[in-house]
């Protein structure tokens, strides 16, 4: 596949990570604007009531931030609500007690800026895979970008080739409550099937 341009995106999706992992290059901007209500900042997991939206707060100091430059907020203790929400949807999936540890620590130790955060999470991942890939960044903003710009089709309010009409069903905690759920971040899959992700993620499309 081509090479692919992604945003930062916190604990990224299942169509994210396809792209990711499908591309022979791989750019993450570095230097857009940030853009509220998107997945820079947020993520989403399967709860017992369905699906649940976890959003990291942010300081502002400008209407226009570049996101390399977006720093997180500590005015409340969102890292102690995002753990426990996880754990509560993933503590009975096959695999988190054996990735538990590794993330445990991005909810334990504070990280200045959003974008080293997503990156190292990104980068987590990836080493919990057991997939080699290097990630490259934008030296400007790229207007017109020469491969596959995802910069902003991978969104909340896009539905995308990876709806859930054309995801392949893997084994959900609480599928039997809510049914299969699509396209979520990519810890679902990660927590529900392990290794097996791998595998999944390139059979898919």
């Amino acid at each position: 596949m081509e090479a692919v341009l992604l945003s930062t995106a916190y604990l990224p999706n299942i169509s994210y990570f396809y792209f990711l992992l499908n591309s022979e290059s791989v750019f993450i901007e570095n230097y857009e604007h940030f853009q509220k209500q998107s997945f820079r900042n947020r993520c989403e997991i399967l709860s017992a009531n369905g699906k649940l939206d976890l959003s990291i707060p942010l300081q502002k100091h400008g209407d226009k931030e570049l996101i390399s430059e977006k720093k997180i907020s500590y005015s409340e203790n969102w890292q102690a609500k995002h753990w426990t929400a996880i754990i509560s949807a993933y503590k009975n999936a096959p695999y988190f007690e054996y990735f538990e540890d590794d993330f445990k620590y991005f909810y334990e130790n504070p990280f200045e800026f959003l974008f080293d955060y997503n990156l190292q999470l990104t980068q987590l991942i990836l080493k919990t895979l057991r997939i080699e890939k290097q990630i490259q960044f934008t030296n400007a903003f790229e207007k017109e970008f020469k491969g596959l710009d995802l910069r902003n089709s991978i969104h909340p309010k896009i539905t995308t080739v990876f709806s859930n009409t054309l995801v392949k069903p893997y084994y959900q905690v609480f599928a039997d409550k809510n049914g299969f759920t699509g396209n979520l971040s990519v810890i679902d899959l990660l927590f529900n099937k392990g290794l097996g992700t791998k595998e999944y993620l390139s059979l898919q499309i």
